[in-house]
């Protein structure tokens, strides 16, 4: 149990490392949490230690999750207020049902509900498109949708604009490293980075004439089949396992890939 002087360190550490990653000034930050400057810089630097009604505000400017904001109160000496529920428990049965529903509803086209660490949680029949392609260690739980995808026992074989796709995965996984501060996150960016691919891997997504979103063009079989995704969230999550949920649904990017899975009845 770390002595009270080591564990105001801690938390003004802690408070500055996130406004330094959010790259907010020591002045906006005490304007926006209604808190005076000379106050954030003693508890920044550990000479005060902040009430837990200013933790969980400077939290709440500072965009930090769920699960970093309990780590933030244990840091000041208070206890976590976020809870962390199991998916299965009962309290979470109505978002469960509305979880497959969605799913559900989305048929024949595929979509997929992933935690926090790109981990797959759940998904509609119509995920078993991806998933007949993959080597059986990679389909082994936990089921990492990001080395499912990139991996060159997984789907990366059969993804036609792979270097382009990858660059687009790759990205948004960057993004969340420098959001969240994740460590695990950025071991699986450098891990994905190391994976061979034999196409050109752009740096910047630069659209081509007549580009509006980046596809995935996905070969099953003798077909080609193009998709397009959007990534749902929950509105206002007060559970740290409802606010790292998220669902990517996949739509037809062109009339041949949904008349083809219509037809399938997938």
């Amino acid at each position: 149990m770390p002595a009270a002087g080591e564990a105001r360190r801690w938390v003004g550490e802690m408070v500055r490392e996130w406004r330094d990653r959010r790259r907010i000034s020591q002045l906006d930050l005490s304007i926006a949490a209604e808190i005076s400057t000379r106050h954030l810089s003693f508890v920044e630097t550990g000479r005060a230690r902040p009430s837990r009604e200013m933790v969980l505000r400077l939290g709440e400017y500072l965009e930090i999750p769920l699960r970093e904001r309990n780590q933030l109160l244990l840091a000041a000496g208070y206890a976590p207020v976020y809870t962390e529920s199991d998916l299965a428990a009962p309290e979470l049965a109505a978002v469960r049902r509305a979880v497959r529903q969605l799913l559900a509803g989305h048929e024949p086209y595929p979509a997929v509900v992933l935690d926090r660490r790109w981990n797959l949680m759940d998904g509609n029949d119509s995920v078993a498109l991806f998933l007949d392609v993959i080597s059986p260690e990679l389909a082994a739980p936990p089921v990492n949708v990001l080395r499912l995808t990139l991996h060159p026992a997984g789907m990366a074989p059969h993804v036609v604009n792979l270097g382009e796709w990858r660059a687009h995965l790759l990205g948004r996984l960057r993004r969340e490293v420098r959001a969240t501060g994740d460590p695990y996150l950025a071991d699986l960016l450098q891990e994905l980075r190391g994976y061979p691919c034999a196409q050109p891997v752009p740096e910047v997504e630069v659209p081509g004439p007549g580009d509006i979103l980046v596809p995935l063009r996905f070969r099953h079989g003798t077909d080609e089949l193009a998709f397009f995704s959007t990534v749902a969230t929950f509105g206002t999550p007060l559970d740290v396992t409802l606010a790292e949920l998220s669902i990517e649904s996949f739509f037809p990017a062109d009339a041949a890939t949904a008349a083809l899975l219509r037809g399938q009845g997938r």
